[in-house]
């Protein structure tokens, strides 16, 4: 392996400038198409013209960056991840993937060197679904399967999406003139943190991805009745929040007794509200994901039939709205041999393992073959300011992905 660190400090030192886009000003929060992620865009496309693309803001909000080959228009195989974050997140989750790749073809550009591809570099906005109860926007877009549903959906202050969007510099009107043709693209190949603790755990700081777990999310309504808190005899009531805690519970059993299969109540909402009101509504999210999309569906389905079950037996009302759905992926044989053959190149074995977050590159499959490539984090801790990866590791990711690009046989 190479000691000598050639990108890793620069990369770290941009993940941390990036990190200073925030809507807080004490953690970092970088939902789409807030000014935080405006600002993020601008530095992000500022970034990829120094690194010698052709880069621009898409209808979708993606920043995108083009390298051309030895010749111009050839296809192209794309890299990228997202820099939109959940509420306090970490520096790496998305930022690292979408950073890399730019000094991947800076490194490129440096050299003055031409492949007989070209690359495209892919900054998406809106992959981890927090603002709006729609996720992968920007790469539904690129993968020519975005539902025009979407822009309609609102934020908790009721603002429209694709209201949001054109006042970003998008075009709602464009999203279908953004998709990729099938044969003008090569491949998506996406570098993030692994968010788990496997490669940690056996000492490697890299591994290749075999699938992405299928996932589904919902929004539970539940409607009792509101009531004083003194006057109501306990077998009279409709608590809301009593039936709630039931089905959260029924959640959890429903992926306990499954093997892989995860599921998780995330936000919870109680109106009215008030220490001596007994709950009228609730409010709570689902989230249940697995590698295999039938267990996924059973479990989904007993879920379902149980939460149906807990609202008749209380007396309340019970609205489910499934507004995301997405199914299991398997990454390409192909370019995760690749890959594989790329960190062997560095003196490292290649460890395949699965990945049970989501990513864009569940909606890439749609358009071409994905494979990604995992970097271990300390403890496996993601979606938390705690994420923490190393200098040394951020280095060796850039040299496998270059050479990935300089050896890659697109024939």
């Amino acid at each position: 392996m190479q000691n000598t660190l050639v990108h890793g400090p620069a990369l770290m030192q941009r993940l941390d400038a990036l990190a200073r886009f925030s809507e807080d000003p004490d953690r970092l929060t970088r939902t789409f198409l807030s000014p935080a992620h405006r600002q993020a865009a601008d530095q992000v496309l500022a970034w990829m013209h120094e690194a010698g693309m052709a880069a621009r803001t898409d209808a979708a909000g993606n920043v995108v960056g083009r390298y051309e080959g030895d010749r111009p228009g050839l296809p192209a195989l794309l890299l990228g991840s997202h820099i939109d974050t959940v509420r306090d997140a970490g520096k790496y989750d998305g930022n690292l993937g979408v950073l890399a790749a730019i000094a991947v073809v800076g490194e490129l550009h440096r050299r003055g060197e031409r492949l007989p591809f070209a690359v495209e570099v892919l900054a998406f906005g809106d992959e981890e679904g927090v603002r709006f109860p729609v996720t992968l926007t920007g790469s539904n877009t690129v993968a020519g399967i975005v539902d025009p549903a979407a822009m309609d959906a609102v934020d908790d202050n009721g603002l429209r999406l694709g209201d949001l969007l054109r006042d970003f510099g998008g075009d709602p009107d464009g999203l279908p003139a953004e998709a990729r043709r099938p044969e003008g693209v090569l491949g998506y190949v996406e570098l993030h943190i692994e968010q788990g603790p496997v490669l940690e755990a056996e000492g490697l700081p890299l591994g290749v991805v075999t699938a992405i777990n299928g996932a589904a999310r919902y929004n539970a309504t539940v409607r009792g009745m509101a009531g004083h808190a003194g006057t109501v005899p306990m077998d009279l009531r409709q608590d809301a929040l009593a039936a709630a805690a039931s089905m959260i519970l029924a959640v959890e059993r429903c992926a306990q007794g499954r093997r892989e299969v995860v599921a998780t109540v995330g936000q919870l909402d109680v109106q009215p509200g008030a220490v001596n009101v007994i709950p009228g509504a609730v409010r709570f999210t689902i989230d249940i994901r697995a590698p295999d999309d039938a267990d996924r569906l059973a479990a989904m389905e007993e879920m379902v039939a149980a939460l149906e079950a807990i609202a008749r037996g209380r007396g309340v009302e019970l609205v489910l709205d499934r507004y995301h759905d997405a199914g299991a992926v398997r990454c390409d044989e192909a370019l995760m041999a690749r890959l594989e053959t790329a960190i062997r190149r560095h003196g490292l074995p290649a460890r395949r393992l699965p990945s049970g977050a989501g990513h864009d590159a569940m909606a890439m499959a749609s358009l071409t073959q994905v494979a990604m490539l995992f970097l271990r984090c300390r403890g496996g801790i993601s979606h938390n300011p705690a994420e923490s990866i190393t200098v040394e590791d951020a280095d060796l990711a850039v040299r496998v992905l270059l050479d990935l690009l300089r050896q890659y046989d697109h024939a």
